[in-house]
């Protein structure tokens, strides 16, 4: 039996906790946005130098700090004095919750099932065959980054992938994630992907999925100048970044050339197609479980 211990603080005491807490005992701690799935939440990918109208993308204002412990008797006394080491003299309401010893391995494998996106394309964990093998076939292990297949938003972008390309295509996934649009858009026939990414795990996993597809795929930093123009731009992250990225994703569509857009919500796509109207017409394409997929031509 683990205990789960969560309790809130501010982007300036996050990290200084999370170390505070593995040196009283956790054997893991994790960040996340106390805020994520709200109007508030905020997102972490800025212009691809880091900044946005000369401000740094900021920390999440409200973060949520989660961490695992074995039990003992003086737990809150050890989160106590975590907080203390943080520079968080008043102890914030903390959430304890058992969490039962389990195979983490197979629990996970359990969960992830082959994925089928149309008749011609599938998402395959490792350790399952391929349902189809005659079919294109994206070997692919969740990890660190986003990217699985199973959300909606990358649901919506491989189907798109899967129709329209016809080979020969040059391809930019900006926020690539896992690169699992990168690696479809190779075997589906694409002459050339480039992955974009502000998260270096990300890359590291973009990188090691490409390998284990045996496809290449080129994968770049954020922060790396990016010059070069493409016949697909994808970009599957949230509303906010797409929003701030719409002058540089519009700049890299060659003539001719598309835009596909994920990670928006339905209520949130007016909000995008305005963003992106000075400079190209874009439209929904499709949508699934709330989510849209939003697609446009560069004249």
């Amino acid at each position: 039996m683990w205990v789960s211990v969560a309790l809130e603080t501010d982007a300036a005491h996050a990290d200084a906790l999370s170390d505070a807490l593995l040196t009283a005992g956790a054997i893991s701690v994790s960040v996340e946005d106390a805020l994520a799935g709200t109007d508030l939440e905020t997102p972490q990918f800025g212009e691809p130098d880091g900044v946005s109208n000369g401000v740094s993308t900021p920390q999440w204002s409200e973060s949520r700090v989660v961490a695992l412990f074995a039990p003992v008797d003086d737990l809150i006394g050890r989160i106590s004095e975590a907080c203390l080491a943080a520079g968080i003299p008043d102890l914030p309401e903390i959430e304890l919750e058992n969490v039962a010893e389990q195979d983490w391995v197979r629990l996970t494998q359990s969960q992830f099932d082959p994925i089928r996106v149309n008749q011609r394309l599938w998402i395959v964990p490792s350790w399952h065959a391929a349902p189809d093998p005659d079919a294109i076939n994206l070997v692919l292990d969740p990890g660190l980054a986003f990217g699985t297949g199973s959300h909606p938003t990358t649901f919506l972008c491989l189907q798109w992938l899967s129709d329209t390309l016809r080979g020969g295509e040059t391809v930019l996934d900006y926020g690539c994630g896992s690169g699992i649009l990168g690696i479809a858009a190779v075997k589906l026939g694409a002459a050339s992907v480039l992955g974009v990414d502000i998260d270096d795990n990300a890359l590291m996993a973009a990188h090691d999925n490409a390998t284990n597809n045996a496809v290449t795929l080129n994968l770049r930093h954020s922060r790396e100048k990016l010059e070069e123009h493409f016949d697909i731009v994808v970009a599957n992250i949230l509303t906010n970044p797409l929003c701030v990225l719409a002058p540089l994703l519009t700049e890299r569509i060659a003539p001719g050339g598309h835009i596909v857009l994920s990670g928006v919500l339905e209520t949130q796509a007016k909000q995008v197609i305005a963003a992106y109207a000075p400079l190209i017409a874009l439209k929904i394409g499709a949508t699934q479980e709330g989510w849209v997929r939003l697609e446009g031509v560069k004249c």
